[in-house]
């Protein structure tokens, strides 16, 4: 397998730590209001991940934390905590918000099919590792007191923008609107470690500790979590692209400060699910859940298709009209999978040679739109029923599509389209709307050259066959 690295910027062979098994570490939801679908299209990549490293061989431990405590509104240490916003909205405690989430999300992740992590760990189970790792760091010279917190001292390492470089002046306090200075700080990148209630007096969770009663920092929960059930030497670190700097960035720092060795060796960094006017955030208020895209007729399964289009390192923009696509697209190929009847002898030297494609495509970098590809070709072979039923269930350990289920209810009188062509029409707008008019264009040629014309109209897009 090779993978790209968000660390070095490049595409590496992926070579585990322990030969034939795989630790992962993949961050989990703020848990202080749901996750939107573009929370979800991260989680469904990584998924696609897993189940790739899976289908390949590996034996994977994957553990993902629950930010119950610690992440504050700003990620350079200012504004309240998450969760204590979300309890104060919504007049609960921060436990019932933090359980009543829990619960939303993993709710999500099982109507995608997002296999269940290894291991699964809320913060506020983990405070003694928490204060050990901090002690620690304090002890060896990359910590100090300062105003009753503890912060990381960045001046003590050598490189500490590892994810690109970035100018320490633009990111002083005051050139970022929104950001409150912190007099504390030695320097103003360094990072808290732990809060006490010289910092937020109405903070809801503390737990005393060396430096007064307070409550961990957001960031030491990752690598705290991390070590304690994948050990010291991470093989994929996983998370969403903005969470590179500060979050990703102060991991590395903390964690290789306190183990006097290299952490992790691959970062995979999943891009924005955008709208059309820009990403999708909750802090703005402008987000879609997945329960809002069910309450609209959607399959759950159908958005999963709709990102798996897509490659992760791609940002996709999201619009009713592509969702439409890959919902359409979706439907007409499952209700073409789940009719496949057991007959017939299988071909062995055919299931050999669609494995081998389909591996390679998830091989490269997790391209899941080529395996996703690898599904239809299956479907034009000249096998047996048999054989083509044996390889859509195999590709389907990884795209987890449940394309062998048949759908509760067909559509009656429903227009007929191939399928494959409309998952390349779902491709082209999504393609349009990032405004990547080359790609667009290119699967517009590549369709007429099989003569296949497009056909865009106000309600979307249909085609004809010449």
């Amino acid at each position: 397998m090779k993978l790209y690295n968000s660390l070095t910027r490049t595409k590496e062979e992926f070579v585990p730590n322990e030969e034939g098994k795989v630790n992962i570490y993949t961050c989990g939801p703020t848990v202080y209001h749901f996750a939107h679908i573009g929370n979800l299209r991260t989680y469904i990549m990584e998924d696609a991940l897993v189940r790739s490293l899976s289908y390949l061989g590996y034996e994977v431990n994957r553990v993902m934390n629950i930010t119950d405590v610690g992440h504050l509104t700003g990620d350079s240490d200012d504004g309240e905590d998450k969760m204590l916003k979300g309890a104060k909205r919504e007049k609960k405690s921060v436990m019932e918000i933090a359980q009543f989430y829990t619960d939303a999300f993993f709710k999500d992740c099982k109507a995608l099919n997002i296999m269940s992590p290894t291991q699964i760990q809320p913060a506020t189970g983990c405070i003694p590792e928490f204060i050990h790792m901090v002690e620690k760091l304090i002890a060896d010279g990359y910590a100090y007191e300062a105003g009753g917190n503890v912060y990381f001292d960045i001046s003590k390492l050598d490189k500490y923008y590892v994810f690109g470089e970035h100018n320490a002046e633009d990111l002083e306090v005051g050139v970022r609107e929104g950001v409150e200075g912190d007099d504390n700080k030695r320097n103003p990148a360094d990072f808290a470690l732990w809060f006490t209630k010289s910092k937020f007096d109405d903070q809801e969770l503390k737990w005393d500790s060396p430096w007064g009663v307070g409550y961990p920092g957001w960031h030491i929960e990752c690598s705290a979590i991390s070590l304690k059930y994948n050990g010291e030497y991470l093989d994929i670190h996983c998370g969403g692209i903005d969470n590179a700097f500060p979050h990703h960035t102060n991991e590395i720092a903390q964690s290789e400060a306190y183990l006097g060795h290299k952490w992790c060796n691959f970062w995979f960094h999943v891009l924005h699910l955008n709208t059309t006017s820009g990403k999708m955030s909750k802090s703005k208020g402008e987000f879609l859940i997945l329960d809002t895209l069910a309450k609209k007729g959607y399959d759950p399964l159908a958005y999963r298709y709709f990102c798996l289009l897509s490659h992760y390192r791609k940002p996709l923009v999201f619009s009713y009209e592509g969702l439409d696509n890959a919902a359409t697209a979706y439907r007409k190929l499952r209700t073409r999978t789940a009719a496949l009847k057991e007959e017939g002898e299988i071909d062995a030297e055919a299931m050999t040679k669609a494995k081998a494609a389909f591996a390679e495509a998830i091989g490269n970098d997790i391209n899941t739109s080529l395996a996703v590809t690898a599904v239809y070709d299956v479907l034009k072979l000249t096998v047996s029923e048999a054989t083509k039923r044996a390889l859509i269930a195999d590709f389907d350990r990884v795209l987890a599509l449940d394309l062998l289920t048949p759908l509760a209810k067909e559509e009656p009188n429903e227009e007929e389209g191939d399928p494959e062509i409309l998952a390349q029409i779902a491709l082209r707008a999504a393609a349009k709307k990032a405004k990547n008019y080359a790609e667009a264009d290119r699967i517009r040629n590549e369709l007429a050259a099989r003569g296949i014309t497009l056909i865009d109209t106000p309600k979307g897009t249909t085609y004809q066959k010449n």
